[in-house]
Formats: C-alpha cells, sequence, structure tokens
C-alpha cells in the first residue's frame, strides 16, 4: 500500500511504499479509528523508533526500511524520488512495556499502577501501550501482582520474565526447524541466501540463534542473562548472527521524526563507503598490461631520424 502525509503549504504529497499486516486495509477505511504511527523508545537500543498502532493498538507493528542506492517507485502518474521500502513486523508489546519495568523495579523496587510504570517524557505516546488488551492480559508473565481495591499493582519479576523469554525463544526455534532455516556455518554472510540445512547443526545452534533474534527486543543487561539462563556457553569464535542482527546500512529501524526520512545512526558505516559500487568493481579488476587512458594523451617522443 501507499502511505501519504500532506506538508503545510505544499501541493504534492509525500508518499511511500508500505508492507503491514493485511489488517491495516481494513482498519484504514474506518472512519473513526485510523492506523497511528507512534514514537515510541527502541527496549534494545533505548532511542526512538517508529511504530505502527493498527486497530485501536490491538496490533502494534515495528516499522523498518530497506534502501538499495539509485531507486525510486512509479506511483500512478508520479515518480516518488524517495524509493525506500518500509515494512511493518507485529512485535509483543510487553516487550515495550518490559523496559518500563525493569527501569522502576531499579529506581524505585515497589508494587505500582502500570499507568504510573509505563511513563516517558521524551516518548509520551508510550501510554498508547496501555490500550492493547494484550498488555493487560500478559503483564503476569513479567511481574508480580497485588490487588487492593479492586486496582491492581505490578512489581517486575526477573525470573518469571526469564522464563516467559525462555518459552519466546522455544517458540522460534520450532519455526526456525519448520521454515528450515539455516542456523549453523553455512549460513550465508553476505546475501542472506537459505541453503540446505547442514547435518551437523545442533540444538544450541537454534537456541543460539533464537536468543539473537529475541535480543533484538529487550535491554542488553537481560540479554546476558537470558543467554545464561538457557545455558548457552560462550564462543571463542564468532558465529553467524541471524539477519537481524546483522543488518545493512540501509535496513534499519524508521526514526520517528515528523517527515519519516531519517533512520537511527546504529548501523556502522561500510569501508570506503565514499566510492559508488562502479568503483569498487572496477578496483577489483586485473590490471595487468593495461595503460592508463593518461598515456593516450601524453606528448609523443621524438621519431628518430
Amino acid at each position: 500500500m501507499v502511505s501519504r502525509r500532506k506538508r503545510v503549504g505544499d501541493v504534492q504529497s509525500d508518499q511511500w511504499v508500505l508492507i503491514a499486516p493485511e489488517i491495516l486495509k481494513d482498519d484504514a477505511k474506518k472512519p473513526s479509528d485510523k492506523p497511528l504511527f507512534a514514537k515510541l523508545r527502541n527496549p534494545s537500543t533505548e532511542t526512538g523508533s517508529m511504530y505502527l498502532f493498527i486497530n485501536s493498538g490491538q496490533q502494534i507493528c515495528e516499522v523498518k526500511a530497506f534502501q538499495e542506492e539509485y531507486r525510486s517507485w512509479f506511483i500512478g502518474q508520479t515518480v516518488q524520488q524517495d524509493g525506500r521500502l518500509l515494512y511493518a513486523t507485529p512485535v509483543d508489546p510487553v516487550f515495550l512495556v518490559l523496559y518500563y519495568l525493569i527501569k522502576a523495579e531499579k529506581e524505585q523496587g515497589k508494587f505500582q499502577p502500570v499507568e504510573q510504570i509505563v511513563v516517558d517524557e521524551e516518548f509520551p505516546s508510550c501510554n498508547l501501550l496501555l490500550q492493547c488488551t494484550q498488555v493487560e492480559k500478559s503483564l503476569h508473565h513479567v511481574t508480580e501482582e497485588k490487588e487492593i481495591g479492586r486496582k491492581k499493582f505490578y512489581k517486575y519479576n526477573k525470573e518469571k520474565t526469564l522464563a516467559w523469554l525462555k518459552k519466546k525463544v522455544d517458540q522460534t526455534v520450532t519455526v526456525l526447524k519448520r521454515s528450515e532455516v539455516s542456523v549453523g556455518g553455512g549460513v550465508q554472510s553476505a546475501s542472506f541466501i537459505r541453503i540446505k540445512q547442514e547435518v551437523d547443526v545442533k540444538e544450541e545452534d537454534y537456541t543460539r540463534y533464537a536468543h539473537g533474534l529475541i535480543s533484538e527486543y529487550i535491554p542488553e543487561d537481560l540479554r546476558t542473562e537470558l543467554s545464561q539462563y538457557l545455558n548457552l556457553p560462550e564462543i571463542s569464535s564468532p558465529t553467524p548472527e541471524p539477519p537481524t542482527k546483522r543488518r545493512k546500512i540501509s535496513d534499519k529501524p524508521v526514526e520517528a521524526d515528523d517527515d519519516y526520512t531519517k533512520y537511527n545512526s546504529t548501523a556502522a558505516k561500510k569501508a570506503n563507503s565514499k566510492m559508488t559500487s562502479a568503483q569498487k568493481s572496477l578496483a577489483k579488476v586485473d590490471k595487468t598490461g593495461m595503460k592508463s587512458i593518461a598515456s593516450f594523451f601524453s606528448p609523443k617522443g621524438k621519431a628518430a631520424k
């Protein structure tokens, strides 16, 4: 689908090509319940990222963007110069709330109403998370609860959280196996091409791979604790990480400023980033026996008499 936003004082509209769950199409037709883009704190990087609320927040998607050089879109009778491809993937909102539960536990360490826990001056839209029924139904997986006078109070519980995250890892491992995703040394790091699964892949390889995927949505300290909880041994040499961990520079979470055109600067810049792809290809050519183009324009020597 194509998303548009009219700029003030401009006749034309900004347009983006967005891949999103099918439910968004029906949701967009409701005049009183439009999909909503909101800037929230990314629980892994603690920076702002864009999220899409669908069906009054009953489904929340993380918005990322894929970009290649020299790409544009033909939309109707116009050419959209911004060739980024935005895609929205569903995310469990409990991951986004978990950041605030851990923060409240470190700062106060007491039972509180959830609306007093999920507060962020930098990202005030975080209160939209509390409108999601999935958050209310799932808080008991990561907290201790008390009810006083029909009012519920919550406190972060690390043991319950690790058990909940382990279930997430186990579910991810099941999907990886069913989808025949290569998780061993045969993963093609450059192009992420799926190849025939290796016969010597161990259960630990699946678990480590799934742990890497889940780690994209939890704070760094919790990642380490989860690794220990899963009894994953430390590795001396790097092993292939899942594609979401090995992001290309053009495949980053969308930073939610007004025009949705900036990106988080967490990814490292590639070496020789100032060289074009043509220049890089030319640099690899075997130049043995070739003359420099400048030699054809240099003064000729005097002919022998």
